[in-house]
């Protein structure tokens, strides 16, 4: 089994910028050009963003991902084929390449021999990066080297270093020759390209720009944030190289296409309420906000873009307007808190219930929502028999009159020494003065007389 595995081991390790590096351009005509057309010229890939275009003068048949040996000064080196066919032409007027410049040329396809020696010189690229910065440190340079390069055929090395002004690293090239018995060849690369080849996550949650798809750098200024109406500041336009962000460039082109017909933000709007200058623009939706300063910052109206110009012309014209006439100021309203989930309100702990009788008050509320809604059926049945009770107990009240009268005896007749007294309370709502003075009965029974 083992025996077998060796046997099926490739010809050569795959190192890790040949899987992990990124492609300059997609080869959208991979399907259309006929297989027996050999490309003349091919693109190169490096270390880190190195590329050059080479000649295929012994017309080799190449495709994407082979590992190529080729020309070199002095020596030879081996890199990555990441673009064959016609659109290598097209890459190379894009970057700026004559076609009387001699190129390089392609040697051949990589040998077992070949990617072993190239094996051996990028193992020495990290040690020889650590022992490079020490003696940067010792000869008090300020600079530091962020990565090296060995050639293929270790015979040269290439060292990027990054540095806030010019350098003189004479010195450092001869400690360098002398230590490591090798040609040495210093690149000054810009922070971003640095940030690109660490790595990293952005602000927006995505893997840095410079490390996935970038290649060209362009500069960035602060007018891309002017122009898009963000605030600057600079911890949030900086990104993990210290530099201006790189995706500010991404919409300035569209920013740019809206505004043109759009009035200067130094104008001022003259009206009879007064003057007003220029606050703030919303682009895509054309509108324009204006502020008077009489006391600060104050009265702000939001207008289109017509009228806005259209002020502007009477302005000219020594002519002012009554009024700015807001377009959009009405129509916008202010988005409050609604309990659109059914939430709870959010200040619910803020008010404390003081007394009881609020308590009782919101009982009565919660049982009256709860009550069923009857129909005007029942309702009306219900009053037939509210009627009916109520006739019921009307004829038993007259009768137990009746009954009262034939029992009670005359007025004359009760002596008025037993008669209980009324006790008057002095107030009326003290309950406790009321009980207390009941009044007092005899346990003598009252005795009738006969009428003679």
């Amino acid at each position: 089994m083992e025996e077998e595995l060796e046997k099926n081991k490739p010809s050569y390790r795959i190192d890790h910028r040949i899987i992990s590096a990124k492609r300059h351009v997609y080869d959208w005509l991979s399907d259309i050009t006929k297989e027996t057309e050999i490309s003349e010229m091919v693109e190169v890939r490096f270390k880190n963003t190195r590329v050059d275009f080479f000649l295929n003068d012994a017309r080799i048949p190449l495709k994407v991902g082979d590992v190529v040996a080729v020309e070199a000064s002095p020596g030879h080196d081996i890199g990555v084929v990441i673009l064959t066919g016609p659109l290598v032409r097209e890459q190379m007027n894009k970057h700026h390449f004559r076609e009387d410049i001699e190129f390089k040329k392609v040697y051949r396809l990589a040998k077992q021999y070949d990617i072993e020696k190239w094996e051996e010189a990028i193992s020495l690229e990290h040690e020889t990066m650590i022992r490079s910065r020490q003696i940067t440190k010792d000869l008090g340079l300020e600079m530091k080297i962020g990565d090296v390069e060995y050639q293929g055929d270790k015979t040269k090395a290439i060292f990027y270093y990054i540095a806030d002004g010019r350098v003189d690293f004479r010195q450092l090239i001869r400690v360098l020759a002398e230590t490591f018995r090798i040609r040495i060849e210093m690149k000054q690369i810009g922070a971003r390209q640095e940030a690109g080849r660490i790595g990293g996550i952005g602000p927006c949650g995505r893997e840095l720009c410079c490390a996935s798809f970038m290649t060209n750098f362009v500069s960035v200024t602060t007018a891309a944030a002017r122009y898009q109406e963000i605030s600057l500041n600079p911890q949030k336009l900086a990104g993990q190289c210290g530099k201006l962000k790189c995706c500010l460039n991404y919409e300035v082109d569209a920013y740019l296409d809206e505004q043109r017909d759009f009035p200067s933000t130094q104008d001022i709007l003259k009206t009879e309420e007064g003057n007003y200058h220029h606050v703030k623009t919303d682009v895509f939706s054309r509108k324009m906000t204006y502020a008077t300063y009489k006391d600060g910052m104050d009265k702000f109206e939001t207008i289109s873009v017509d009228r806005a110009k259209e002020i502007l012309s009477l302005n000219r014209k020594n002519k002012t307007v009554e009024k700015i006439q807001s377009d959009f100021g009405d129509a916008e309203k202010k988005i409050d808190y609604e309990n659109v989930v059914g939430q709870d309100s959010l200040n619910r702990f803020d008010n404390k219930i003081r007394n009881s009788k609020r308590r009782n008050n919101k009982r009565n509320v919660r049982t009256n929502k709860k009550k069923k809604v009857v129909s005007l059926d029942k309702k009306v049945d219900l009053l037939k028999n509210k009627d009916e009770s109520s006739n019921k107990k009307d004829s038993l009240n007259k009768k137990a009159i009746v009954n009262k009268k034939e029992i009670q005896p005359k007025k004359d007749t009760i002596s008025k020494k037993n008669v209980p007294t009324k006790n008057k309370s002095k107030s009326k709502g003290n309950r406790n003065f009321q009980k207390n003075n009941k009044p007092k009965t005899n346990n003598k029974t009252t005795e009738i007389k006969p009428e003679k």
